[in-house]
């Protein structure tokens, strides 16, 4: 089972569960843990591979995991702490699965929260993976991780975010890299079905006003969907609740509130 961690409420029955990206871990939530736990019941998770995640014989012999593989392992935890629903707060790829959960899984679901939410990979990022799928086994895995990083995360006021995401990266093992790299790069079919279905489900998109390869697509999207919102936190970058977590913080906790227990 996926390492978590549970910060429970002595009133609340509301929980909250996030979801960090691809190369992160549980501990990117750093700044909003506080916060949160004042208000909800909270579950910290590691993906399979990452923090303290680390992989099991079981991983040893499958060599390719699936996006549906991965939200199993959420849902196992949920099972495990016999939580019948949760609103889901996530970052990046992170967003995916949380999308992808409430696929599987929509009476799971309460509320989504989306932040630097990944809906379309624009040419450039198509383009990266295509390099780093020829490179993938010929390099560190980190140099390839630190180009990616800062492909989305160019500007100097997203250098924070850059090493808390390289630093946490570094405890992947590189084979365990290569199981995450081609996963992410059969993601394009999962993307065009979120975006072509309404899925019915209360959806808070944060985004940074920099978010440069997202954020357009984000914008897109939102129009198509009833229950969707965005909120646009300018002078930002992709990874918003480490970057502006004061705002985020205010806000997110403003809506998942806003929903009767």
């Amino acid at each position: 089972m996926l390492n978590y961690t549970t910060y429970l409420h002595q009133e609340s029955s509301t929980w909250v569960t996030f979801i960090h990206g691809a190369g992160g871990s549980s501990s990117i939530w750093y700044k909003q843990v506080r916060e949160f736990k004042t208000h909800f019941n909270v579950l910290l998770l590691d993906l399979r591979g990452h923090g303290d995640s680390q992989p099991g014989i079981r991983d040893a012999f499958n060599s390719k995991y699936t996006f549906d593989y991965i939200t199993e392992d959420i849902v196992e935890v949920l099972d495990h702490l016999h939580i019948e629903k949760s609103h889901f707060v996530g970052i990046s790829l992170g967003t995916v699965l949380i999308r992808n959960l409430a696929e599987r899984h929509p009476n799971r679901v309460v509320s989504m929260v989306m932040g630097g939410a990944i809906i379309r990979l624009d040419l450039r990022f198509r383009m990266l993976m295509v390099f780093g799928n020829m490179f993938k086994s010929m390099v560190p895995y980190i140099w390839l991780y630190k180009l990616f990083t800062f492909a989305i995360m160019p500007d100097s006021n997203h250098k924070e975010s850059r090493l808390l995401f390289v630093r946490e990266a570094k405890k992947l093992y590189q084979k365990e890299f290569i199981r995450w790299y081609r996963m992410g790069s059969q993601i394009g079919p999962l993307l065009r079905l979120f975006r072509t279905a309404d899925i019915k489900i209360p959806t808070l998109y944060v985004m940074g006003g920099e978010d440069y390869l997202f954020l357009s697509s984000v914008k897109k999207m939102v129009k198509k969907q009833s229950l969707s919102s965005l909120l646009t936190i300018e002078q930002c970058g992709h990874v918003v609740n480490v970057e502006q977590p004061d705002f985020f913080n205010k806000f997110v906790i403003g809506y998942v509130s806003s929903f009767k227990n």
